[in-house]
C-alpha cells in the first residue's frame, strides 16, 4: 500500500528527492554556528516530520557527521543541504526548507541558536527565540557533543 505524500522536496540537480507524509512540524531557523557552516547561509531553516514519517524516494544523499549527535545528507552531485537528523529515534527527521518543492508550506514557529545570530539578520523578530542549550534537558545532551567540523 502506497501511502500519499503531504510535503516533498530534493536538490538542484533533481537526482535527490524525499516526501514527508503528514505536514512540516516545527518549521524552524537555527542561527548556530554548526548550522551556518552546514548550509553556508547565516542560518539553517529546517522543517520536521516524525522519522517514520519520512521518506528518501529517489537517489541516495550522502551523510557527513557534523557532530557525534547529529548527521546532515546533502546530493553529493550537485552540493544541495538536504537534511538534519539527531542520532535519537525519537527525534525528528528535518529537511531544509529550501529543498522543499512548497516552502511555503513551512512557516517559521521557533529561532534556535540565537546566541550566534548575526547582528544585521532582522526577520521573523515576532517569533519566538532561545539560545541553545537554555532548557535543561537540551543543555545535558548538548554537553556531551563533539563536533566534526573544522
Amino acid at each position: 500500500m502506497s501511502r500519499e505524500a503531504i510535503a516533498t522536496g530534493g536538490c538542484q540537480c533533481g537526482k535527490v528527492r524525499y516526501a514527508l507524509y503528514v505536514a512540516p512540524q516545527n518549521s524552524h531557523v537555527c542561527h548556530c554556528r554548526m548550522c551556518q557552516r552546514a548550509t553556508g547561509g547565516v542560518f539553517a531553516a529546517l522543517a520536521g516530520a516524525p522519522k517514520s514519517e519520512f521518506a528518501w524516494t529517489e537517489g541516495d544523499p550522502a551523510f557527513f557527521a557534523s557532530s557525534n549527535l547529529a548527521k546532515r545528507a546533502y546530493c553529493r552531485d550537485c552540493g544541495t543541504p538536504l537534511s538534519f537528523s539527531y542520532d535519537m529515534p525519537e527525534a525528528r527527521f528535518y529537511v531544509t526548507i529550501g529543498s522543499m518543492d512548497d516552502p511555503e508550506a513551512a512557516p517559521i514557529v521557533q529561532q534556535y541558536g540565537i546566541e550566534s545570530r548575526l547582528s544585521w539578520v532582522k526577520f521573523c523578530e515576532d517569533v519566538p527565540a532561545e539560545k541553545t542549550g537554555e532548557d535543561p534537558k537540551a543543555a545535558a545532551f548538548f554537553k556531551t557533543m563533539q563536533s566534526h567540523q573544522g
